[in-house]
């Protein structure tokens, strides 16, 4: 599930030039009455609170994180329960990792680097898990693939022709403008260094320029307005260049109907060709591939380790899967996915990533009935479109638009951010009364990145496995519940918020339980709460 540039950006950057030119006993749960009369948070979050918000407590700390810290204290105090695994089918995953080695699955039946499938399990030296994509990296967006066809009488053609010839435009004419922006940027930066006589010089220097020439003092503006959004020129100058790089990525590559990106030799429309394709190493293949190893850290960084940060779960075994290329994944390779995570182990499966084309979605739907039945929990992202889902396509999902769902073990995640109140819901979050269940913390969550590294990123992709982070203190705590049950706790024991907030590109007013199915956002202490009353009672 890729980052996508969002109108805001390119407007803040565009009004700078403008601008210019013219067992629980004695522990109660949060107390309804307090969640909708908190006061809401008027100050900047520290750094800590910022690396950690998705941690901290709504009543506590005025900030609608899931109470992870407090469900420590009281309730785990300890404890380490049961050791769960969760498969992350995503990106390549940095296993290597400071932070993430000692967390990573191994799989005891194979012998490492024999050459052989000591398991039998159709997969040949997966030891840490497996890779789908073999060598391939850069992909085609699947409404891409439908076109390269040329066949009219394919997946969902003419519609995928329309969004393609539609996508093709918009890009082309983001390239334009950002080229434009960020040559007037580094005209600007190039005209205050030689006024300046430096390179490196600061707002103190720039306000204090006095000079006839209109350049000069144009420049000084673009360096002003800047400045009042935050950045300095060579931030900007900065984030400019990465906007570029992902314009052109678009455009060369995901928007690209000549590319040819699979590499592994199968036929990807046939779910039997070549069994055991792909290759055991499941990290990730360039150093910007980081969606993969930001996403287990969420749920499984080690914990009190004094490194980085600390993952939501405890106990936990990350089964890493690469599938997710630089562009949307095959309907194969997931499918695949995720009826290995079901066969070796995983009793969760975290699914960051989507899209709105799927021509072989049965495949999909299958596996995830399979993982149903193997006592699988199937936690997924909503999506980054600001999209009604009930009405726009989205996959991989567990029924036909709003039809009956084939499997209960399916609960798809939609993103808040730190800000209680009517911003609460992400800008950029699908939503759904149907097919999101219940929001969880995806805006600007500090995580692990490859080689040693950490940093914030925004998506649903990271709210998802924040709740698959608590799924697995559940399944840790107390193993005898089910799959199913899990997803009801989850859904139950969240915090019923009645606050108004806005979604969609239209900021629409809505209630959550106007836009998700239980109406309330993830709470692990009233998760292990409710765990512990249902494991109880049984």
């Amino acid at each position: 599930m890729k980052y996508t540039i969002k109108p805001l950006i390119y407007s803040f950057f565009l009004s700078a030039i403008l601008w210019s030119c013219g067992s629980t006993t004695g522990v109660l749960s949060t107390p309804i009455e307090n969640i909708d009369t908190s006061p809401l948070k008027e100050s900047e979050l520290t750094e800590a609170e910022q690396n950690t918000w998705a941690h901290l407590d709504l009543v506590k700390d005025t900030i609608p994180g899931m109470s992870v810290d407090k469900a420590y204290t009281d309730i785990i105090k300890g404890k380490k329960g049961k050791t769960v695994i969760v498969a992350v089918i995503d990106s390549g995953t940095d296993i290597d990792h400071e932070d993430l080695d000692d967390v990573i699955w191994t799989n005891k039946d194979e012998i490492p680097n024999n050459g052989k499938d000591d398991d039998n399990n159709g997969y040949v030296d997966d030891i840490h898990g497996w890779n789908f994509l073999g060598d391939a990296y850069d992909e085609q967006l699947e409404y891409v693939r439908i076109v390269a066809t040329g066949d009219p009488s394919a997946h969902r053609y003419e519609e995928a022709k329309k969004k393609y010839e539609s996508e093709y435009q918009t890009w082309v004419g983001r390239k334009t403008q950002y080229d434009q922006i960020a040559q007037a940027v580094n005209n600007a930066d190039e005209t205050l260094a030689k006024h300046l006589n430096k390179t490196e010089y600061t707002i103190e220097d720039v306000n204090a320029i006095k000079s006839e020439d209109q350049n000069v003092m144009q420049a000084a503006q673009i360096a002003k307005n800047i400045n009042q959004n935050g950045l300095s020129m060579a931030d900007a100058k900065k984030e400019l260049k990465k906007i570029q790089e992902q314009v052109n990525e678009r455009l060369n590559a995901n928007l690209n109907k000549d590319l040819k990106g699979r590499k592994t030799g199968d036929n990807p429309n046939d779910l039997n060709d070549k069994p055991g394709y792909g290759n055991n190493n499941p990290r990730p293949s360039r150093k910007d591939e980081s969606h993969g190893t930001h996403v287990t850290g969420i749920i499984a960084a080690e914990r009190n380790n004094g490194k980085g940060m600390n993952g939501v779960a405890n106990n936990v075994q990350i089964m890493a899967i690469r599938s997710t290329p630089n562009g949307d994944e095959y309907d194969k390779d997931v499918a695949l996915a995720i009826r290995y995570a079901a066969d070796n182990g995983a009793k969760i499966i975290n699914a960051s990533f989507g899209k709105s084309f799927s021509p072989h979605s049965e495949w999909v739907r299958d596996a995830i009935v399979y993982a149903a039945e193997k006592d699988v929990l199937f936690v997924h992202a909503a999506g980054n479109d600001s999209a009604n889902i009930d009405v726009a396509k989205n996959y991989p999902n567990d029924a036909v638009g709003t039809g009956p769902e084939v499997a209960d073990n399916f609960i798809t995640v939609g993103s808040l951010t730190q800000s209680y109140g009517s911003d609460m819901v992400s800008g950029f979050s699908n939503y759904g009364k149907v097919n999101v269940d219940v929001f969880a913390p995806g805006s600007d969550v500090y995580s692990t990145m490859p080689e040693n590294e950490y940093d914030l990123n925004s998506g649903t992709s990271m709210a998802a496995p924040n709740v698959a982070g608590v799924a697995a203190l559940i399944r840790s705590q107390y193993p005898s519940l089910t799959a199913a049950q899990v997803k009801k706790v989850l859904m139950d024991s969240g915090l019923p918020i009645k606050a108004k907030v806005t979604v969609g590109e239209n900021n629409e007013v809505k209630s959550l339980s106007e836009i998700s199915t239980s109406g309330r956002i993830v709470n692990a202490y009233n998760a292990l709460i409710m765990a512990s009353q249902m494991a109880n009672s049984k």
